[in-house]
């Protein structure tokens, strides 16, 4: 559902607290039966970082709210984003990200990646206060993650790094750092073998 935003609301988002200041409004706009539920809202940004749209993409109980990426990235690459924040309530008024929140939040970074539309912050929002991801730096540390990263984008990256250290030593190094990387991710070790065309007992001796 797109949220209708009056023109002096279309501002330039500089900080965590120009996004609060906007959504706060938002969220006060609904009855009192449904702030007590989790919303999960989007905000597309041009490239100066003005709002483009803001989407309520899905309202579930008191505690939880179905988050799909396909439903989170529609509206932002229709609206030509270059940027893009997600913004979700805590009925509860806890302002601490529960490790769902960082799942899916872990998962939407490497979707932005892929659609070219990267997340510049996650909010969790109350009434009266916010949390910001990017702030605390938990955005960054969860860019990090190669939970949610195919396998073949692991070896793109290795591979990458392997040439800047040179050519033999630097492949071999960077295969080994490929298949210890999807070893610590729970990659099959046959998997492991036919990517990096490292030995069973290489693979199995790094730790």
């Amino acid at each position: 559902m797109n949220i209708k935003l009056a023109n002096k609301t279309k501002i330039q988002i500089q900080n965590a607290e120009d996004i609060y200041s906007v959504m706060q409004r938002i969220l006060m706009r609904e009855e009192k039966v449904d702030r007590g539920r989790e919303h999960l809202w989007t905000i597309s940004l041009d490239n100066a970082n003005k709002i483009l749209n803001i989407e309520l993409v899905s309202m579930g109980s008191f505690k939880a709210t179905i988050v799909e990426p396909m439903e989170v990235f529609s509206i932002p690459l229709q609206k030509r984003a270059v940027h893009l924040v997600l913004v979700h309530n805590h009925p509860s008024g806890t302002l601490k990200p529960s490790d769902a929140d960082k799942d899916i939040t872990d998962r939407l970074i490497q979707v932005g990646r892929i659609m070219k539309v990267p997340i510049l912050d996650h909010l969790i929002i109350t009434e009266s206060s916010y949390y910001s991801f990017a702030n605390s730096g938990l955005l960054d540390e969860l860019s990090k993650s190669l939970k949610y990263v195919p396998a073949f984008e692991i070896k793109k990256r290795y591979e990458k790094q392997a040439e800047k250290k040179g050519k033999e030593k630097g492949n071999r190094e960077g295969k080994k750092a490929i298949a210890k990387t999807m070893k610590d991710g729970g990659y099959p070790l046959e998997e492991i073998i036919k990517l990096t065309g490292l030995s069973k007992g290489i693979i199995e001796r790094l730790k």
